[in-house]
Order: C-alpha cells, then sequence, then structure tokens
C-alpha cells in the first residue's frame, strides 16, 4: 500500500480545456428561427401562413421580372421578343429614363448640371445629419441652396450671390431682435432677407447679366423625378425651422404673434394640399405686385412649404409640452435669457422627442410631391401619366413605370426612416 500511495501522483492540468462548440439547435440562424419564427404554436402556424403567401406572390412575379425584354423600341415589339410568354417590358425604362429622371423637356447637353447639384447635395447634408464631422463644413451646406439654383436654372451667377447677401442681412436682423422674441427675429429675418434680394435684384445692371453666365432653364422644363428630389428637399428644408418658428409662435406671451400662429397653423391644417396646390397654380399671382411675374415652381414651394410647416409646428408643439416645467425653471435659474434658454436647453430636448413625428411628415410631404402633376407640372408620376403613356409605342405599359417610381420613393423615404432610428439611438430618444 505504501508503494502504490508513493507511486500515485495527483494530475494537475496546467492549460484549460478548449470550449466545445454549442449545438447547432442552440446558435447561429436555427436558434434564430426557433425564438422568431416557431416559438409557439401560433408563431408557427403565422410564419406558414405568411410563407404560402409570399409563394404566392412570388410564384407568378419572378418569372414575369426575370423574363423582362430590355431592348425594344414599343410595346408591340417586346411582346414579339417574348413571344407569348409572360414578361415584363422593360425597354420602357431603357428608353425614357432620361425623361424619367428630368423631364421630357430639360436640355440633353445639360444634364450634368442637375447630377451635379444631386452629388454635391450628400455633401451639404452631411455635416446636419452625421454632427460628428468637422463644423467648418456646413460652410458647403450654407452655400449649397445657391449653387444648387445656380447650376439647375442656369443664368448669371450674381441673382445667387444677392440671395446669399440678403439671407447674410436677414440673419443678421435675426440675431439683432432674437433676444427679445425668437418668432419675431425669426420672421423679421426672413422679410429682410426678401427685401434685400428684392431691391437688389432690381439694381443689377443689364451689363452685369453675362457674368458668369449658365445657360438658363426655365422652371416649366423641369421634370421627372428631379422636380420630386427639389420639392422635397426645398420644402422640407424650410419647413422645419418656420415649424420651429410657428411652434414657439404659438407658445408666445406676445398676443398678437400667438393668434397669428394659432390662426396660421389651424387653417392649414384644415385645408387639403391639393386645393393649396391649385391655388398655387390659379390665385396665388394675384396676391403679388401686378407687373411681377411668380414662378409657378416657386409658388408650389410656398404653399408645400406652409402645409408642411404648420404640421411640424403641431409635432414640436409636443415636444414642447412633453418637457417638463423643470427644464424652464432650471433655464431660469441660470440666467438664460429666452434665445439661450430654447437654443440650449429647451429646443434640443424638444426636437429629440420630435424626431419620429418630423421624419413622418418629411416622409409623407416627399410622397405629396406627386400631386403637382394634377396642376401640370410633370414630376416622375406625370411624366408616367402625360407624355410617355400618351405616345404610341409605349401606351399600354403601366406596371414597369409604376414599379419604377415606387423603387425609387421607396429608396428615398427607406433611406429617412433608417437615418431616424439611427439618430434616436445615437441621441437615446428613449430617456434610458
Amino acid at each position: 500500500m505504501s508503494d502504490l500511495h508513493a507511486n500515485s501522483v495527483a494530475f494537475v492540468r496546467t492549460e484549460t480545456i478548449p470550449e466545445s462548440p454549442p449545438p447547432g439547435v442552440a446558435s447561429g440562424p436555427i436558434k434564430w428561427m426557433r425564438e422568431n419564427l416557431f416559438a409557439t404554436p401560433a408563431n408557427t402556424l403565422l410564419t406558414l401562413v405568411a410563407i404560402y403567401m409570399i409563394y404566392l406572390i412570388l410564384a407568378p412575379t419572378m418569372p414575369w421580372i426575370l423574363n423582362g425584354v430590355w431592348n425594344a423600341n414599343s410595346l408591340s415589339e417586346c411582346r414579339e421578343i417574348l413571344n407569348g410568354k409572360s414578361g415584363a417590358c422593360f425597354a420602357v425604362l431603357s428608353e425614357r429614363w432620361p425623361q424619367l429622371l428630368f423631364g421630357f423637356k430639360y436640355p440633353a447637353e445639360y444634364y450634368w448640371r442637375p447630377t451635379l447639384a444631386f452629388v454635391l447635395l450628400f455633401a451639404a447634408v452631411a455635416p446636419v445629419l452625421f454632427f460628428d464631422l468637422p463644423r467648418k463644413l456646413l460652410v458647403m451646406t450654407a452655400l449649397y441652396p445657391f449653387i444648387a439654383f445656380w447650376l439647375i436654372w442656369g443664368g448669371t451667377i450674381l441673382v445667387p450671390i444677392l440671395a446669399l447677401v440678403g439671407c447674410g442681412v436677414g440673419y443678421a436682423v435675426y440675431q439683432r431682435f432674437v433676444a427679445s422674441n425668437f418668432a419675431a427675429g425669426f420672421f423679421g429675418g426672413i422679410a429682410a432677407a426678401f427685401i434685400v434680394w428684392s431691391l437688389g435684384g432690381a439694381m443689377i445692371p443689364e451689363g452685369a447679366s453675362e457674368a458668369a453666365m449658365l445657360q438658363p432653364v426655365p422652371s416649366r422644363d423641369l421634370g421627372g423625378f428631379m422636380l420630386n428630389m427639389m420639392l422635397g428637399v426645398t420644402c422640407v428644408s424650410l419647413s422645419i425651422p418656420i415649424g420651429i418658428a410657428l411652434a414657439l409662435g404659438r407658445q408666445s406671451s406676445m398676443p398678437i404673434i400667438k393668434w397669428i400662429c394659432v390662426v396660421f397653423i389651424e387653417f392649414i391644417r384644415g385645408v387639403p394640399l391639393i386645393t393649396l396646390l391649385f391655388v398655387a397654380s390659379v390665385m396665388l399671382s394675384y396676391f403679388f405686385p401686378p407687373d411681377s411675374s411668380v414662378d409657378l415652381f416657386l409658388r408650389v414651394v410656398i404653399m408645400i412649404t406652409m402645409f408642411s410647416a404648420a404640421y411640424i409646428a403641431e409635432v414640436i408643439r409636443g415636444g414642447l409640452a412633453a418637457l417638463p416645467k423643470g427644464q424652464y425653471e432650471a433655464a431660469d435659474s441660470l440666467g438664460l435669457d429666452y434665445a439661450q434658454a430654447m437654443r440650449l436647453i429647451i429646443l434640443p430636448q424638444a426636437l429629440k422627442i420630435s424626431i419620429p413625428g418630423i421624419v413622418n411628415v418629411a416622409v409623407g410631404l416627399f410622397k405629396d410631391t406627386t400631386l403637382v402633376s394634377v396642376i401640370s407640372m410633370f414630376d416622375l408620376v406625370g411624366m408616367i401619366r402625360g407624355p410617355i403613356l400618351a405616345s404610341t409605342e409605349w401606351n399600354g405599359v403601366y406596371w414597369e413605370l409604376l414599379g419604377f417610381a415606387a423603387l425609387l420613393f421607396f429608396v428615398v423615404c427607406y433611406g429617412i426612416s433608417q437615418y431616424s432610428q439611427w439618430l434616436e439611438r445615437r441621441l437615446a430618444t428613449d430617456h434610458r
């Protein structure tokens, strides 16, 4: 026994045993399907029903898409190529894509101008959407509206320069009066900018109009998806600050400003957008001086901006109402004036709360830009309903054109939605 005990030495492992991989049913796709698709008998039944419905939709659709014809000169030629088989006539997209994107009157040799403006748009919105970027890039954001206007419409560069000067004067007026009342300073700045731009435009010498000249393109020649993007970007960019001013004006202690904002918001929210577009097309020009000729695009921008600003104002007012009273008292205890309190404490929190509502209005506004087709503006839907389907070559092609339009709008709206979700997570808007 003593020899056996002396020869038995305890084994001590000097390294850990490698971890074994988890069972296949406890990790990977199988685990995800068990937890999300087949967790309970009810979920299993709903999953099977959903798979069957997806099959019913894709079974006839996929062959129609995969057998699509991309090279043809007319619908009848597409049908000859298909020879009785089910297939889409995507040749209409191959042939008419310039009209779908730029309209049928915008000169083909100038397609590079709106394309360049679209590319510069990403550089302009990047410092606003992603606030980790250097603040110096905001210079591009401030200059972009004037650069895009000059590129798309053409003409002399003096016009956007005068508009830029007018905005600078308006900002100075805003800074002067905003300390007493935000809404008064904001609308005063807009009025000052408009006055400077109008007076400056009347004072441009005739010979100076040739300076840095691009071939002018009338607004009636704009069309296609470019028109939808221009209306969407312009109206959303303008309606957010105006909506903020309206929301603050509705809560102002000055009775006149308060009731003007209340009447404006309630009236605009009670009128359909299509009615406002008809007003912009027919009646709005009567509110301007008799000798002035106000462009239809500008009139539509005014009406759509007013419409969306009223809804954004109510969304932001909800965000302001959601803040506890202690936030306002904290601003007062720090000795901040009205403008400082709103800029540093109140509005940042209210806007974070209002992000989902603002994005909802922005997405709806972008889709509503297709309503301009009812007042003879050939946007993407107007191009499909008008010149393309009216042609003898492509009369009868519907699903391909409307599906293409739906795809473009889905990409833009889905991108806006995903950015808003990222922003909510970044700003922790759920107050966790």
